[in-house]
């Protein structure tokens, strides 16, 4: 993978011991930060039952791929931005930290707006019931699939009649 860190062969004044760490700080931080924490996160995630750590980490990933991928390919370019490093760090602290969860806000403000998950239903509805669930949000569809697996098809086919009442009504 080609140096990003260029400038640091130049020559700067001398600033001691502060001024070596500021200067590979991104370096010292950034493997921690970028790669080992959501390395652990991510196999956190795949041992607890709750989807959204998942949604966070899987997220982080692909982005991150895609940073890289934009490292690699104009890496020529980049070098001339001694920024560059510590805007990467930041961006990856806010995509990482739990206190900002930026990986899932990502997903849930920009990806799911442009995904269409809806190919995903399985074909063991029946046409009509596949209909529908292709029309809800991926939270809406996964609530009324335990429904049907804990009351059957026929109970969500008396729920979407029911529906289908209420908005005649109107």
């Amino acid at each position: 993978m080609p140096s990003f860190h260029v400038f640091r062969n130049r020559k700067l004044p001398d600033m001691g011991f502060l001024g070596a760490i500021a200067r590979h700080f991104d370096a010292l931080v950034g493997p921690g930060l970028m790669l080992l924490y959501p390395l652990y996160a991510s196999m956190r995630a795949i041992e607890s039952p709750s989807t959204l750590d998942d949604q966070q980490w899987l997220t982080y990933w692909v982005l991150y791929s895609l940073i890289t991928l934009f490292e690699l390919s104009f890496w020529r370019f980049l070098r001339w931005f001694p920024v560059w490093p510590y805007m990467k760090l930041l961006f990856c602290l806010w995509l990482v930290l739990p206190i900002f969860n930026g990986a899932a806000y990502i997903y849930e403000n920009f990806v799911r707006k442009y995904v269409k998950i809806g190919s995903l239903v399985s074909s063991e509805y029946p046409e009509g019931q596949r209909k529908i669930l292709q029309m809800m949000t991926l939270d809406a569809r996964k609530s009324v699939e335990r429904y049907i697996e804990k009351y059957g098809s026929d109970a969500f086919e008396r729920v979407v009649k029911a529906a289908e009442r209420e908005a005649k009504k109107r």
